[in-house]
């Protein structure tokens, strides 16, 4: 059918828009129907409804709220004294207010009533082990918020947690693939669905704030939250991000299915210069501005009410203490209102591990000077202490109490906690609802990358027999990573009885077809393994073996070499070894090295954490009842000292032999194949050449020149030839999904505007210079001559 969209329905509210029109395809694609053509659609401006565009970005502004009462809020700050104005800007672990660990934990009412009644901390975060019920959620929250309440001015507290990918610290919440995952599909409705669904799930359990999303662009593949961003570039990464703060924020910030957004982590933070978490950074400011800047920008034109600050430092300053950071550029360059918080005991750190202060009290100075709001302590009574002395010997100013205050309370008023401290917890909503799950496999699904597929080994032919085996295969940890009902991901045993591995989805769909073999999921004795796995393969005629990582995050994800263990490696050898055609699925949340053991593999998966859907999803692809759509948000590299990402500098391609050939990933940015193939042809321009500050109308047609069905990605670059700071290779700059049935086509367009051709120069101003810039599409290529008005 021929795509149609009426310009005055487009310029509708976006979230009306046909909202389960994703859905449908997906099941006309499974199903065979007969849809032609049709863009996914989403977003007003686009004249084509891209889910990925400048008109994603530009679609509309904040999440609404009741308007504050200004003059309420400030007679009740007046009214507030010092102590309460600290408590406000302190934020506790539960741990502060409980005894016990895990399930046994429970509320201590003496600690609850002085850290709350008395000494008005505003807010509190976390859980102590692991995922809490509902139920369990309920009675916590409803005992701080009458602790609150019993306070001499009944502020409430706003209670903090990391729904990541879900409302992860919700018992049997519904868990969407991770942010790496999400943004492989290339299509960021499904990211706002899910983060909607997230957003509610979390404020079914009446917490109002979410520490997400992570804004940080992964540039360093080795650094353990990499799975945490949406990749390595900054539009992905902005449109992504924009995403999911409309999702968490929805169309009214106070309704009871919404929380509070937090963009994280304000700044530089994903790039350390050993890839561990935590560690210094040497960032050029006008890099950091061209690529790490961005993001943020974005979402506070979005409406971000919360932002987190890097726990590292840049260039030898701690950004926690780093007003030039927080305030100038945040807060005066950037525009940013709302609330900014501190990570874990970062105010400390500024003494015991960036050395920058003797004293903590000299680092809350500091800190609170550069412009933080909030202190994550978080196990300790330490910041109200010393604020209380800063303030009384006039370090600190109760003025500058105020402005941090005012923000706090804003917020608390925007959610809605004034009028009801427990929003939320009546609501309909049904944690880990079977719609839910849905969404989160259909993520799932458009997720899973085929790397390679030699010979056309995938999908698999019904009747083939399969051995699989592999320390991913049977884990669900591994499908899930960090942040899963636990810190650290682990123990499945928290896991719904729902959630399948990939072992059990695919026996499930093949039933007496598949052989498992299990191996340890680490220090695995291939020696030792060898006779089974020789008398397991006699059984089968393809070999599935899952490789990868099990779940981390943070500090204890650290890891001093790229490449996968060599265990893992000497298991892929063996089973090349075994003479059948071998399929690697890599379960993992960066790219780990393959050592070459790639280049002997019948197709390779990449199946960056999708969640607990996963299992189901990537047996489905295997099998051919899915036609794999996604592609990498990063670049995969080749080899441990090749960490290049895909906007490299056009010195960086320079070989031994002075020619051009250096960069050779093992795969490159924005690469995935489908089980059909896809042409991209009549790239056109409006126009061949325009003004500085004109914009230019881009198409070109895709058409699916295979056999099946399919989604496909278009990603938009734009290569500037020649500038005054060396130029990257490209930029990416508009992505676009389409599904197509075989031999239909469909029309794509885009406006590219003054912003698409800029890039930051010395003094960190923005420019766009007169020039050639190539835009590329696919194979198709057109050049745009951008000149100088005539004086």
């Amino acid at each position: 059918m021929k795509y149609l969209v009426d310009r005055a329905a487009r310029s509708a509210n976006w979230r009306g828009t046909q909202p389960s029109l994703w859905l449908m395809f997906l099941v006309l694609f499974l199903c065979g129907a007969a849809v032609s053509a049709q863009v996914i659609v989403g977003f007003p401006e686009s004249t084509t409804g891209s889910v990925g565009s400048e008109a994603f970005l530009a679609a509309e502004g904040r999440a609404q709220a009741q308007p504050v009462d200004e003059v309420a809020l400030e007679a009740l700050l007046a009214r507030m004294t010092v102590t309460e104005k600290i408590g406000q800007m302190t934020q506790l672990d539960i741990f502060m207010i409980t005894d016990g660990l895990h399930q046994e934990m429970q509320i201590n009412p003496d600690k609850l009533r002085e850290m709350v009644t008395e000494r008005a901390v505003g807010s509190i975060l976390n859980v102590n082990g692991e995922a809490l019920s509902v139920e369990r959620w309920h009675g916590l929250i409803r005992a701080i918020q009458n602790a609150a309440t019993a306070s001499r001015l009944k502020i409430p507290v706003i209670y903090g947690l990391d729904s990541i990918h879900g409302a992860n610290y919700v018992e049997s919440a519904t868990i969407f693939p991770q942010p790496l995952g999400l943004a492989a599909t290339f299509n960021p409705e499904l990211t706002l669905k899910g983060s909607r669904l997230a957003a509610a799930e979390t404020r079914k359990a009446g917490v109002p704030w979410n520490f997400s999303p992570v804004l940080d662009v992964g540039r360093h593949p080795a650094w353990p939250r990499l799975y945490e961003t949406f990749g390595e570039d900054p539009y992905l990464v902005s449109v992504f991000g924009v995403a999911s703060i409309r999702g968490y924020e929805g169309r009214r910030i106070d309704g009871a299915m919404s929380v509070a957004s937090t963009m994280k982590h304000f700044l530089g933070y994903s790039e350390p210069v050993t890839g561990h978490d935590r560690t210094p950074s040497r960032i050029p400011e006008r890099r950091l501005h061209e690529i790490f800047v961005p993001p943020f920008r974005a979402a506070v034109n979005a409406g971000a009410r919360t932002v987190m600050i890097n726990s590292g430092e840049i260039n030898g300053i701690p950004v926690h203490g780093d007003r030039r950071m927080l305030t100038e550029l945040l807060r005066e360059e950037l525009g940013f209102r709302g609330v900014a918080v501190t990570d874990w005991e970062d105010i400390k750190k500024l003494v015991t591990l960036h050395r920058v202060a003797v004293t903590e009290k000299q680092a809350t100075l500091m800190a609170i000077n550069a412009g933080v709001d909030m202190s994550m302590v978080p196990r300790d009574a330490s910041f109200m202490d010393l604020m209380a002395e800063l303030v009384a010997e006039g370090s600190i100013s109760e003025a500058r109490l105020d402005l941090s205050v005012r923000r706090i309370l804003r917020l608390k008023f925007e959610l809605g906690l004034f009028s009801d401290p427990l929003l939320g917890v009546d609501s309909e909503v049904e944690v880990g609802s079977t719609e839910a799950r849905k969404v989160a496999l259909a993520a799932a699904r458009e997720s899973i990358v085929l790397l390679e597929n030699r010979d056309a080994t995938l999908p698999l032919d019904e009747g083939t027999r399969l051995l699989i085996t592999g320390p991913t295969a049977d884990s669900l940890e591994s499908l899930a990573n960090g942040w899963t009902y636990t810190w650290q991901g682990h123990g499945a045993s928290n896991y719904p009885e729902e959630s399948l591995s990939l072992v059990a989805g695919l026996s499930a769909m093949a039933r007496n077809r598949v052989h498992y073999l299990p191996t340890p999921r680490a220090d695995i004795n291939v020696p030792s393994i060898l006779p089974g796995l020789r008398r397991e393969s006699r059984k089968a005629d393809v070999v599935i073996l899952c490789l990868g990582e099990q779940s981390y995050t943070e500090t204890p994800g650290n890891i001093d070499d790229l490449r996968l263990p060599k265990d893992q490696l000497e298991l892929a050898r063996a089973a090349y070894d075994l003479g059948k055609p071998v399929v690697l699925v890599l379960i993992q949340g960066r790219p780990r090295v393959l050592d070459g053991i790639a280049d002997a593999a019948a197709a390779v998966l990449f199946a960056p954490n999708p969640g607990h859907e996963g299992g189901q999803a990537i047996a489905e692809v295997l099998l051919g009842m899915v036609n794999p759509s996604g592609k990498l948000p990063i670049t995969y590299p080749r080899f441990t000292n090749a960490l290049r990402t895909y906007d490299f500098k056009q010195s960086e391609r320079q070989d031994t032999t002075f020619g051009l050939t250096a960069f050779n990933p093992q795969w490159p940015f924005g690469h995935g194949l489908s089980y059909t193939t896809f042409e991209v042809s009549d790239l056109t321009l409006t126009e061949s050449s325009a003004g500085l500050r004109e914009s230019v109308g881009v198409s070109y047609q895709v058409t699916n020149t295979g056999q099946r069905a399919g989604l496909e990605s278009t990603l938009l670059f734009v290569t500037d030839e020649v500038a005054s700071i060396t130029p990257s290779a490209k930029r990416l700059r508009r992505f676009q999904k389409v599904f197509l049935e075989p031999g239909k086509s469909v029309v794509v367009e885009f406006t590219l505007g003054p912003a698409d051709f800029e890039f930051v120069r010395r003094d960190l101003e923005r420019i766009v210079e007169p020039g050639d810039f190539v835009i590329t599409v696919g194979d198709q290529s057109a050049t745009l001559t951008l000149e100088r008005p005539a004086e």
